[in-house]
């Protein structure tokens, strides 16, 4: 039946690729591909062999029209990341939505999630928690961001690549303090690891070391505790904030949002 097919693929170990998956992937008219390249390598692993277009961040407006056009004059596509479930911290976002507003019909094939399997193994609080994706390289946009997570309870769920690891860490040091983080790399490879230590301790450590593999950051959420800081680690707080970039008009709002100490007592202190 003509459709799309949203189909979870291994984030590392191919043995993840569900039944449904490879049987899904054998049997549609053609595939949408992040990077065809990737895919290939794990179509032939299962001896699969179909048409493949790619479909990408720079190329989905117009890539994505002529795959629905397709869809709706009667074939099937199944759409692939290059990692995990399409349209989580992904173009294919884009093609499912248009999906919908067109009346072509979305079914999942799920399969193996970085965020979610890095915050099962992470063991911090995954009762409530928020997942942020990739901040921006946009000094003002990533400012932005951050500033907005300040005072979130919940766990916090990022990705990171290894080479801006280092200046991710400095960055979430200076808004949210020495907070409990734990950094997931290498889901289901050889090399998984889960290193639980402290956004202080970690910038110090990847200012020298420099990781591979992509990566899940997993920060906890403001404690209730904080509201009771002293005032002069409240001017500190705020004074971070200042050298993040945020004025010192909203850094002193922010630290009176969250502690019992006026903005006004705070502003003078930072002058």
């Amino acid at each position: 039946m003509s459709k799309l097919y949203v189909v979870g693929t291994p984030i590392g170990n191919l043995g993840d690729l569900s039944p449904r998956a490879v049987e899904t992937l054998g049997s549609v008219d053609f595939i949408a591909a992040e990077d065809t390249r990737v895919t290939l390598k794990l179509l032939n692993h299962f001896g699969i062999k179909i048409e493949m277009v790619s479909y990408f961040e720079h190329n989905k407006r117009e890539r994505g029209e002529e795959i629905i056009n397709r869809i709706k004059s009667g074939e099937s596509c199944a759409i692939v990341t290059d990692a995990g479930m399409p349209a989580i911290s992904d173009p294919g976002e884009d093609l499912v939505r248009m999906c919908h507003e067109e009346g072509v019909e979305v079914e999942s094939v799920p399969g193996p999630t970085a965020f979610a399997t890095a915050l099962a193994i992470s063991g911090m609080n995954t009762g409530r928690f928020t997942f942020e994706g990739f901040l921006s390289v946009s000094k003002k946009s990533r400012r932005e961001h951050l500033e907005e997570l300040v005072s979130e309870k919940r766990t916090i769920v990022f990705y990171e690549a290894p080479h801006k690891l280092s200046a991710t860490l400095d960055d979430m040091l200076k808004y949210f303090g020495n907070r409990n983080i734990a950094i997931v790399r290498e889901i289901t490879k050889i090399h998984e690891e889960v290193i639980r230590t402290t956004l202080e301790e970690a910038s110090a450590r990847y200012h020298e070391e420099k990781p591979k593999g992509e990566i899940v950051l997993i920060i906890e959420g403001k404690k209730e505790e904080e509201n009771d800081i002293p005032f002069d680690e409240a001017v500190k707080k705020a004074q971070k904030l200042v050298e993040g970039g945020m004025s010192i008009n909203n850094a002193a709002k922010e630290l009176a949002g969250v502690t019992p100490y006026k903005k006004g007592d705070i502003y003078k202190a930072l002058l």
